[in-house]
């Protein structure tokens, strides 16, 4: 079965994840997306190494269902040849600085000339405009910048998410974008610059506590993994172990109280709303700490679903590869890659289309994997190739 986006061309020059995932979804719905690195391999493709020859856990990841491509595109040849790719492609991913874009040819005044149908997908830490423009940045800036790491940890010390929530936001983002302009060009005819930043990003999900600041001056701190306007929703230590469970809205409070064996909690006045209830979390918690005492987390998890109170155990990451859920509804999708003893568990699938579906066809590629069959269908004979690679081009 063909993905929506067969047909489509991609040139994904990204890096790390913000780029890269986005090249991976439109790769996912069916795209032909090249990943076009440098000779001897790009920075993303080492980090984390977990296979035999050094490709790390987030390129085999961000890495399926793409061809590879080697290219130095600083060279004239590979300048020749990136022309050549645009006059053939529909979209090019780039999470690379503006200067850079310009520097390997592939900013939007350029690829625009080439090919008034192209899209181009730019991504930066702050933008493109603003004092900050010009500044470089990770996920964890975006982080940092947004009030999301004031509000994480313990009030004392700033804490990040491990788990690189500002990267994927934005790629999803992206993602968006280039769908939009598609759709959009499915119309007009014409390509255009979809454009996003970490920062937006990052602000976007923390939008609800700036204006929460904005409007009500209240300078919130952190307060651990406890809720600021709704509780009880903390996490808590069962006999062998944590969970996380969420009190939000007077129904479910309703039914928890049921469940504490305390109903006069209904008419505490420190408790009569979500608001009030988040002030005063910490003696919510109080409450449901000790009643997680007396129970093993499968015992709590077993209450408190039967009350349907929204909660769950707080996974290692191999208690969450070993989950019956995410193995019986077959969340992963067991992939050999060269050097590797076991099969790579990669997402199966992280958008469910029912007659469309998204698929995984290919690994992750070696290293200029597919360079030749790249140049090949250019146009390129196998002594020209021979010479572009002599002349470390490819």
């Amino acid at each position: 079965m063909s993905g929506v986006l067969e047909g489509i061309r991609v040139l994904d020059f990204g890096r790390y994840i913000a780029g890269p995932f986005c090249g991976t979804m439109l790769g996912d719905l069916g795209a032909e997306v090249i990943r076009i690195e440098k000779l001897e391999g790009s920075e993303d493709r080492w980090v984390t190494p977990v296979v035999e020859g050094g490709e790390g856990a987030m390129f085999l990841q961000m890495g399926r269902n793409k061809l590879g491509l080697t290219l130095n595109p600083m060279k004239p040849a590979g300048r020749e040849i990136v022309k050549k790719l645009i006059a053939v492609s529909d979209v090019v991913i780039a999470n690379l600085p503006y200067e850079t874009l310009q520097e390997m040819g592939i900013d939007y005044e350029t690829i625009s000339v080439i090919n008034p149908r192209i899209i181009l997908a730019t991504t930066s830490c702050f933008g493109s405009e603003g004092p900050y423009a010009t500044r470089v940045g990770f996920d964890t800036i975006g982080q940092a910048m947004s009030g999301a790491m004031f509000l994480s940890g313990d009030g004392k010390v700033p804490t990040r998410m491990n788990a690189p929530f500002v990267d994927f936001g934005t790629a999803l983002l992206n993602t968006v974008g280039v769908l939009a302009a598609l759709m959009d060009r499915a119309k007009s005819g014409k390509g255009q610059k979809v454009e996003t930043a970490l920062l937006r990003t990052a602000v976007n999900i923390t939008n609800g506590h700036l204006i929460e600041q904005a409007m009500l001056n209240l300078n919130r701190i952190a307060t651990l993994n406890r809720g600021f306007t709704a509780g009880p929703s903390d996490s808590y230590k069962c006999q062998d172990g944590w969970i996380y469970a969420m009190t939000i809205g007077q129904p479910l409070f309703v039914r928890w109280c049921k469940l504490m064996g305390d109903e006069s909690l209904l008419q505490d006045p420190r408790f009569k709303d979500d608001l009030a209830r988040g002030d005063n979390g910490e003696a919510l918690s109080a409450i449901m700490q000790k009643w997680c005492e007396a129970r093993t987390v499968k015992q709590a998890l077993a209450e408190l679903e039967a009350n349907r109170i929204p909660a769950g155990a707080v996974y290692t990451p191999q208690q969450a590869l070993d989950d019956p859920h995410i193995q019986q509804a077959n969340f992963m999708h067991g992939m050999d890659y060269p050097g590797a003893d076991k099969p790579v568990p990669i997402l199966q699938e992280p958008v469910r289309l029912s007659r469309t579906p998204l698929s995984i066809r290919r690994r992750a590629p070696q290293l200029g994997e597919h360079t030749n069959q790249i140049l090949e269908e250019l146009g390129y004979d196998s002594t020209a190739i021979r010479k572009l690679r002599a002349e470390r081009v490819v």
